[in-house]
């Protein structure tokens, strides 16, 4: 059971094509760098200080539980497009949380990637919060049979 407080992030995404959308799901999964895992979703809140590394810079335990806020969508309509998003606001003051925003949806990228970052703004305005910057991360598959992406920010500690 994870204690501690995580301190470092990164964002991942991935696509795929599969015979099942579950499989596509899994598939994107791996392409993003955490199939091998749990995944424990969890609400949005960027943890005080929190500094960005890539998925490569970390281990993560094959089985482990894994915290990360993310969107998926799946589908099977060959030729629909689908779009996943996940946004990270910094705050000015490092002492505060930041927050993590995710959306998808049967859409091309800007606009779900404009739509996710709206979302880390209203987060802050309704805070109070001073933004000091935006980080967003996405993806986006036209589908041949049977296709998913995956988006998230993964929080870890060292």
């Amino acid at each position: 059971m994870m204690t501690e407080t995580p301190n470092m992030y990164c964002l991942v995404r991935g696509s795929a094509e599969g015979r099942t959308r579950l499989n596509a799901f899994d598939k994107a999964l791996l392409n993003a760098g955490v199939g091998d895992t749990n995944l424990m979703r969890m609400s949005s809140i960027l943890p005080p200080a929190a500094q960005q590394v890539d998925i490569g810079d970390i281990e993560l335990p094959k089985g482990g539980l894994i915290p990360l806020a993310y969107a998926t969508i799946d589908g099977n309509t060959p030729g629909r497009l689908i779009s996943a998003a996940v946004a990270v606001g910094i705050p000015e003051d490092d002492s505060l949380p930041g927050v993590i925003m995710e959306y998808e949806d049967h859409a091309d990228l800007d606009t779900v990637e404009g739509i996710v970052r709206q979302m880390v703004i209203d987060g802050f305005d309704y805070r109070n919060r001073e933004l000091k910057e935006i980080k967003s991360y996405g993806i986006e598959h036209r589908i041949n049979t049977c296709g998913a992406v995956f988006a998230a920010a993964v929080l870890w500690y060292k």
